[in-house]
């Protein structure tokens, strides 16, 4: 893990959480219980005693207790050391991304990195594909998040993972208490969509499916789509990372076919000569499969 099985296993006990202590780092709690298991079969002794109200230490853990801090100051010292010597006592990390990595994945990466490297500042632009791309064509971005689909010239291109492209339907919807549907069986609905240059992923499950909708309203932001979705204006296809905590009012139904988008990382050749750039795009393939494991 980026924090040392040491730092999870001192934090834990400080917050007296396993949750909290996922929190802070922006792992999953199954991922901070592998570091403490991790660290118990290594030293073949039981640390900690895990309850409904919380974790406290055994007897053998209040024993290794002042090692352990001993051990982070150092890891600390060490890092810091490695920091300056790759010029990451300072820096900028300018990063483009599209709103459901903006919500539902930077705040947690960013405070999880910053927790190893205080002292690297980002610069986060918020747009859709077109703008990503736009932003790489004049230097405004070192590192963008991208589908595989999105074509960046002169970029390393870094597969993350995959996201479900569903169907959202008003509540009230004729197809809203199915758990999946057909594409075709979204033929002449009235359709939201993203703007022609930013819907990638509700065009190509049509195209796929030789489907045609009406396009009734285009719109730039995805959440303005919700809410016009909600309202019974029409229907849309959209991510399921982007709706994650946006159900109210809408219903999202599965897509027959397994249809996704593959989210990746693409870095400039700029930025990769940066050594804070190639730290968090490290940083990010690895909270990613940590996240999604």
């Amino acid at each position: 893990m980026a924090q040392s099985k040491y730092k999870i296993f001192l934090s834990v006990v400080e917050l007296g959480s396993l949750t909290k202590t996922a929190e802070l780092y922006g792992y999953t709690q199954s991922a901070i219980s592998h570091a403490i298991n991790a660290l118990e079969n290594e030293t073949r002794l039981r640390l900690l005693i895990r309850n409904r109200g919380g974790v406290r230490l055994t007897p053998d853990g209040e024993r290794l207790m002042p090692q352990v801090r001993k051990i982070v100051d150092a890891l600390d010292g060490f890092w810091e050391t490695v920091d300056a010597v790759h010029g990451l006592e300072a820096g900028c990390v300018r990063v483009g991304a599209f709103n459901s990595v903006s919500v539902h994945w930077l705040p947690q990466m960013i405070k999880a990195f910053q927790q190893e490297h205080p002292k690297v500042d980002f610069r986060i632009l918020n747009g859709d594909y077109h703008d990503i791309a736009q932003w790489f064509q004049d230097g405004s971005i070192d590192m963008g998040f991208v589908t595989r689909e999105t074509s960046i010239p002169g970029c390393e291109y870094i597969p993350l993972t995959e996201d479900r492209l569903l169907a959202v339907l008003p509540e009230n919807h004729r197809l809203a208490g199915r758990d999946r549907i057909a594409a075709c069986e979204l033929a002449g609905e009235a359709f939201i969509s993203l703007l022609e240059n930013s819907n990638q992923d509700a065009r190509s499950v049509l195209e796929q499916a030789g489907v045609e909708v009406d396009i009734k309203y285009t719109a730039k932001d995805d959440y303005a789509i919700l809410a016009m979705v909600e309202q019974g204006l029409g229907v849309s296809i959209m991510p399921e990372l982007l709706l994650d905590g946006h159900s109210v009012g809408v219903r999202t139904v599965e897509i027959a076919g397994a249809q996704k988008r593959t989210i990746g990382l693409a870095v400039s050749a700029a930025g990769a000569g940066s050594p804070a750039v190639e730290h968090f795009a490290a940083f990010v393939k690895q909270w990613i499969g940590e996240k999604y494991s």
